[in-house]
């Protein structure tokens, strides 16, 4: 697994701390050739994964790539599904059926759509949840995909369930069919890991906020550490400077200290803030390893 993943949060003005940023984001990135500049200048930083949504404006961004090949060899993407806003948008404008259509995958249209009436009739949610992320996977199709994450609005909301099993089922799909290793957001990281062991998904890769104020940490840096201890995880730590909230230099030394955090994730709007994240990034790795 890559120590460094680059974020999509910027292109889309999303930004905890401050509304204004957030505009001015949103503003710039309206151009796609802006986000993918930006996106190749973490490529060219060392950085070629590049975790993000199924959002409309990055499948744009996928197919301009791949119009690119040259430019972008050794570029991965870590698609994490589902964008719910993406689904509720087309249900308002399409209708459910239309909806529907939109997404399924080109391949294979009556199958899934048959796989996924009799998952309606006869309630087999394996059927459904495998059907939706081959419609979530189908602009992907062709380009290297090592990991794809299940988004924090479905980890948590099984984990509110307590039906553990539709970890395993993402899990076995992802593997099977895309060849890939599953992935969890989760803003609930210690309750996730027992949740995930009773599911039988062993060291799972987990997402989630980690930073030295534990801004949305729940339960704190020391409920962390000890359910890490635990259950074993992969964590990818994102929302590492807190939105800003922490200066670069001292979040990223932390961060890197804390024994259970296997990756980092950030999102930077500028070839600078790139640059200057991935040095220290690396200049605290070597510290930590001499």
């Amino acid at each position: 697994m890559d120590r460094i993943f680059f974020g999509d949060n910027q292109f889309f003005g999303i930004n905890h701390m401050s509304e204004e940023k957030a505009r001015q984001q949103m503003m710039r990135f309206q151009d796609i050739n802006a986000i993918a500049d930006t996106l190749h200048a973490a490529y060219s930083a060392g950085v070629p994964g590049f975790m993000c949504t199924t959002h409309e404006r990055i499948i744009e961004l996928v197919e301009l790539i791949k119009t690119q090949p040259g430019r972008w060899d050794g570029m991965k993407f870590y698609p994490g599904m589902p964008y719910a806003h993406k689904y509720a948008n087309a249900v308002t404008e399409q209708g459910y059926f239309d909806a529907l259509k939109q997404f399924l995958p080109s391949g294979g249209l009556i199958d899934a759509m048959m796989r996924g009436g009799k998952a309606l009739v006869t309630r087999d949610v394996e059927g459904i949840i495998t059907l939706l992320i081959d419609a979530e996977m189908k602009p992907f199709e062709g380009m290297d995909t090592p990991i794809i994450f299940l988004q924090n609005v479905v980890t948590d909301l099984v984990l509110g369930l307590g039906y553990y099993d539709a970890y395993r089922i993402f899990a076995d799909h992802v593997k099977k069919k895309y060849k890939a290793e599953p992935g969890y957001f989760s803003m609930n990281l210690p309750m996730l890991l027992p949740a995930l062991a009773a599911a039988g998904v062993e060291n799972p890769i987990v997402c989630a906020n980690v930073n030295k104020v534990a801004f949305r940490m729940s339960g704190g840096i020391e409920a962390y550490r000890e359910a890490t201890a635990r259950h074993p995880a992969r964590v990818i730590a994102m929302s590492v400077l807190a939105s800003g909230a922490i200066p670069p230099r001292e979040a990223i030394e932390w961060v890197v200290n804390e024994p259970y955090v296997a990756s980092i994730l950030f999102g930077a709007s500028s070839r600078r803030n790139i640059e200057n994240t991935v040095e220290l990034i690396r200049e605290y790795d070597a510290r930590r390893a001499g």
